[in-house]
């Protein structure tokens, strides 16, 4: 496997970066053979896609590395790894850093909800005060083991307290050495807008699937100042649609969508049959 480049290197003025949410490592490798540059990995697709288990702070750093591993392993590209809230107090934060890092991740978000955290788009959330997370990020950006691992603030307060707070957090955030920014669970596009010209710092956007925030392209984030965009649980929310297709065609007995998928042979080089098949005969 080639080694993955440098995150921070696949930051332009010119675009908006573009990352998939990987569930598992079989999206990971279908993002990398689409020709995607990175890709993200988050809770709500781990949580859902290993667990069956809805995004509210019940999966813990021990069950999401073994996972992580296991979908890094599938791809060279660079991850966007969603880390919570670091999972503790500081101590905490660098340790949950620590180890992505030794397994290859290069950048990360952390987040300034309150334990045990949900998913940003459901009511409920609460957050803590801004010189905790002050001093999350400061933990975070000095004790990183490599000086290019990327780290973003994530804030989810504009569902708490405003907009105008959310945007208050934010410049602490980066006054904090915070290296990006992501506003979580914006409204509407006068909101992206405003927290997009608020801010003279890498921006991220979060475009998700049936959430709060209106969903728009990549070159139409550009243009209101946004650096990265996750496109989160695309994969997911539609993967998650056609097995209830088909499992219910199948249950029916219809048998409509048989013959529908993607083909044996086209399957073989999705996970490098051939690659693997080449070695056994070498050897054997």
């Amino acid at each position: 496997m080639q080694p993955r480049k440098n995150f921070r290197e696949l930051l332009s003025p010119d675009k908006t970066l573009v990352m998939p949410g990987a569930q598992d490592a079989l999206s990971a490798r279908l993002i990398q053979q689409t020709g995607f540059e990175a890709f993200f990995i988050g809770g709500f697709q781990v949580a859902g896609t290993h667990y069956a288990l809805p995004d509210l702070g019940l999966i813990s750093l021990g069950d999401f590395i073994p996972i992580v591993r296991n979908i890094l392993n599938a791809s060279s590209l660079p991850v966007l790894l969603d880390i919570d809230d670091g999972y503790g107090d500081v101590k905490n934060v660098v340790h949950t850093l620590h180890t992505y890092e030794d397994m290859g991740v290069s950048c990360i978000f952390i987040e300034d909800q309150v334990s045990p955290k949900r998913c940003g788009h459901m009511d409920g959330k609460q957050v803590i005060p801004v010189d905790g997370m002050v001093n999350k990020i400061r933990a975070a950006v000095s004790e990183r083991k490599n000086p290019n691992t990327f780290i973003i603030a994530r804030t989810d307060s504009r569902a708490i307290e405003g907009l105008d707070s959310a945007i208050k957090r934010g410049e602490n955030y980066i006054a904090a050495g915070a290296d990006g920014l992501f506003v979580e669970s914006l409204l509407d596009i006068d909101e992206l807008v405003k927290v997009g010209s608020a801010f003279d710092a890498y921006l991220l956007a979060n475009m998700l699937e049936s959430g709060r925030t209106p969903i728009l392209k990549p070159s139409e984030l550009r243009e209101i100042g946004y650096d990265m965009a996750i496109y989160g649980i695309s994969l997911l929310m539609h993967i998650t649609k056609h097995m209830q297709d088909v499992l219910l065609d199948l249950y029916s007995e219809k048998l409509e969508m048989s013959g529908k998928a993607i083909s044996f042979e086209d399957y073989k080089k999705v996970v490098e049959f051939d690659k693997w098949d080449k070695i056994e005969s070498l050897y054997t």
